[in-house]
């Protein structure tokens, strides 16, 4: 019987990577130890604003088992951290540095770090130092005129600027213009595990190690090196296994830095594991943005110009992605709608709150909400169906490749493929779209408030420019994949392992991933903007074919056929025509080469590529309202996407499920508070609310494969952000959907609160749409 050649890609295979997290051998930061490690505590600002005075350490420093006890001073040789994803020029002076000098900005801003033989004398020794400080008064409204950041620097560190088209031409010949207000509330991601950092300094080596890395180990490593004044092979950063990143985890902070530092200065190993609190306080915020969006439209509804400018809630410093958020949401905003004209700008303003970085789907859950919005605003006053007034604007096949005179992230935006009214066809037909409104209808007849919602979205993935991977197969024929990704939990191991073995012809269970580990490769770019399948996972493909290549080379001599005549099935070379017959394994052609100037059976993939890849979805919501309580269930949810090729139709659900629920904590639940002395509120699970199990509503998948991309052979597009980017959107169409208040929602998160101020008598009052013209 024949043997038939396995393809892995386009299956649910089960990850590979479960196994140790399943029986309890997973190796998590907290998990690392060495021999006479010294355990950090930071001390931390208790102000929004203040003028430092003094840091007075001496009853800190006396305490038993306190080794030292650094502030300002003693870090002062190590630059401010820098910036990994931005080209603006200016922005150097709002840099933070690893411990504050002469300026507190924030409350959680490191101010001094204590270093003992146990976490828990550590703690108590924080607790001793004393920072005597001036209080200022914050600024907390990023709406308010531009405050002095330090001499001769305001608050107000950039202005993005984006569009194309006349705009103002086309708002004189609108027949109708509608304008809104909007906000986005302040929240970020909030992993299982905190941060965590273990640095140790091998002497006889002359390296230093830091274990605990994430998301992109080799920039932290490059920056690490330069910071620190250390050639580059002598850092080298671990990755063990990661309790989630969403985007938050794995930036370059001030902690990673000072663990640095002090392993070098004390000879000895430095640990330090972030506690909730600290997380809430001082790991980057994000979202926090506040819209004044318009449109102007011709009398069948069709949009002839956008023209948006926004307020980004920044924080105190800008981190390493700069002005990032606020850029992809001036880029993003139009979506997967043909708008002749458009005009953004975005201002990047500081306050004296935690500094703000990327979260999941950063700028697109934003700009979606704000798009979103707009398009049921417009469907209101020009009184056409919602579902109707997206079809009419959206941009068709026949556009595609369409282009827009925009940029983010160094690439021009180029919708590559995409059939986007297709995937709405294919939504409502899922649903039964009339029978549910239908049934929805019926029931608020019945005095329920129950609605359900429907938003469109484009999202973003797969950013360049280059990634490198190499596939070796030893002697016994283990195949081993090194890349340059990181694994935040979203299977790497797997997907590149499918990629891997359709590639080389062998099965992807055998196949061992290597990822996060700076010295096994040389270059690497880390997993952000759901690059690592389209990236990564093409670098292997390219790896794995050329070994594939040398192994029917080698084998074609040794079995005496003609190499076009070969292939590899199970990882044996075999006769294409007769793979029964005489065969030689992968091992043996890898103990062939094993002298061979080459370097063995093995191989290196470069994939690079100018743009990024642009899937798509539509988000269903169906909410019911407790009218008394103002609390909203989410009874359903549906999110259909159009990844482009699914390597692991499994991954990709679970991908946009997990998606979801967060998109679901910053729509109804999650919002981090300050009071007027720019106190934080939310600094607990208490007051800082997830959304649970039992607030999770049943979600339903629809995952299409039309459009593959044309930017990569095997057609891959990402799927990390496509679950977030649209949910607070959704939610918010069917609140109104169930209160039969169109344009009510104008913020987020709808908390019970907001909802009760919404079904108050007056609050049709809340309803901010309105005509011009």
């Amino acid at each position: 019987m024949a043997q038939l050649k396995q393809k892995f890609v386009g299956r649910s295979v089960l990850r590979l990577e479960d196994r140790p997290l399943l029986t309890g051998t997973g190796r998590f930061a907290a998990d690392i130890s060495f021999p006479e490690q010294l355990h950090m505590r930071v001390v931390r600002s208790a102000h929004a604003h203040a003028r430092v005075v003094a840091v007075h350490a001496n009853d800190a420093a006396a305490l038993p088992g306190v080794h030292a006890i650094w502030t300002a001073a003693d870090v002062a040789h190590i630059p401010p951290i820098d910036f990994r994803l931005t080209k603006l020029v200016g922005l150097e002076p709002y840099r933070q540095r690893v411990l504050a000098t002469d300026r507190l900005r924030y409350v959680g801003e490191p101010v001094a770090a204590v270093f003992a033989d146990s976490s828990y004398v550590a703690e108590d020794a924080a607790e001793l130092v004393q920072v005597d400080a001036e209080e200022l008064a914050p600024v907390l409204d990023a709406l308010e005129e531009p405050q002095e950041f330090a001499d001769r620097l305001g608050s107000e560190p950039a202005v993005i600027r984006k569009g194309f088209g006349d705009v103002d031409a086309a708002f004189r010949n609108a027949h109708a213009i509608i304008e809104l207000d909007l906000a986005v509330g302040r929240h970020s991601g909030a992993p299982t595990e905190t941060r965590g950092l273990i640095a140790r300094h091998d002497p006889a080596r002359d390296v230093l190690e830091l274990y605990g890395a994430a998301k992109v180990p080799h920039w932290n490593r490059a920056q690490i090196a330069r910071m620190l004044g250390r050639p580059l092979d002598s850092v080298q950063l671990y990755e063990g296994h990661v309790g989630g990143g969403f985007g938050v985890r794995g930036e370059l902070y001030p902690e990673d830095l000072l663990v640095c530092a002090a392993a070098l200065k004390f000879a000895r190993p430095v640990k330090w594991i972030e506690d909730r609190r600290e997380h809430l306080l001082a790991t980057n915020h994000s979202r926090q943005q506040t819209h004044r969006v318009r449109a102007a439209l011709d009398a069948a509804g069709r949009i002839l110009a956008i023209d948006v400018e926004f307020f980004t809630d920044q924080g105190a410093y800008l981190r390493t992605h700069a002005a990032t958020v606020t850029d992809l949401t001036a880029a993003m905003l139009p979506g997967p709608y043909h708008v002749p004209a458009y005009r953004a700008v975005g201002h990047v303003r500081l306050t004296n709150k935690t500094p703000c970085g990327t979260y999941r789907a950063p700028g697109r859950y934003e700009s979606t909400f704000v798009r979103e919005r707009l398009i049921d605003a417009i469907a209101t006053r020009m009184g056409i169906d919602p579902i109707e007034l997206r079809r009419r604007n959206l941009i068709t096949p026949a556009q595609i490749p369409y282009r827009r005179t925009l940029d983010t992230l160094g690439t021009e935006i180029e919708l590559d493929s995409g059939d986007y009214a297709g995937l709405l066809d294919k939504t409502l037909a899922h649903l039964d779209w009339p029978a549910l409104q239908r049934r929805l209808g019926q029931r608020r007849a019945a005095g329920e408030l129950v609605g359900a919602g429907l938003v469109m979205f484009v999202e973003k993935t797969g950013l360049g420019p280059r990634d490198l991977a190499r596939v070796s197969v030893d002697g016994d024929g283990a195949v081993e994949v090194v890349t340059g990704a990181a694994s935040v939990g979203q299977g790497v191991e797997t997907v590149i392992a499918q990629i891997c073995a359709d590639a080389l012809g062998v099965d992807y269970a055998g196949i061992r991933v290597v990822h996060g580990q700076t010295d096994r490769i040389e270059f690497g770019m880390g997993a952000f903007a759901s690059r690592v399948t389209v990236m990564t996972g093409e670098a292997t493909r390219i790896a794995a074919a050329k070994v594939r290549a040398k192994a029917i080379g080698t084998a074609a001599e040794l079995l005496q056929a003609s190499a076009d005549r070969l292939d590899v099935i199970d990882g044996r070379v075999v006769r294409a025509d007769a793979p029964e017959g005489p065969s030689v394994t992968l091992g043996e052609i890898a103990r062939t080469l094993a002298s061979s100037p080459d370097g063995g059976l093995c191989a290196e993939g470069w994939f690079q590529t100018d743009h990024m890849n642009y899937p798509y979805g539509v988000h269903v919501a169906v909410v019911a309202i407790d009218r008394e309580t103002g609390g909203i269930t989410v009874e359903r949810y549906l999110v259909a996407y159009d990844i482009g090729k699914a390597v692991n139709p499994m991954l990709v659900e679970g991908q946009l499920v997990g998606g979801v629920l967060q998109g679901l904590g910053g729509a109804l639940y999650e919002e981090f508070r300050y009071d007027e002395r720019g106190e934080p509120l939310s600094v607990t699970f208490a007051d800082y609310l997830l959304p649970t199990a039992r607030e999770a509503p049943p979600v339903d998948v629809l995952i299409c494969e039309d459009a593959p991309s044309p930017l990569n052979p095997l057609g891959l597009k990402g799927a990390g952000e496509g679950g977030a980017s649209a949910v607070g959107a959704a939610i918010a169409t069917a609140i109104d959907a169930a209160i039969g208040l169109p344009g009510a929602v104008t913020e987020l998160p709808v908390t019970p609160q907001r909802m009760r101020e919404i079904l108050r008598p007056d609050g049709l009052n809340a309803l901010s749409v309105r005509r011009v013209g």
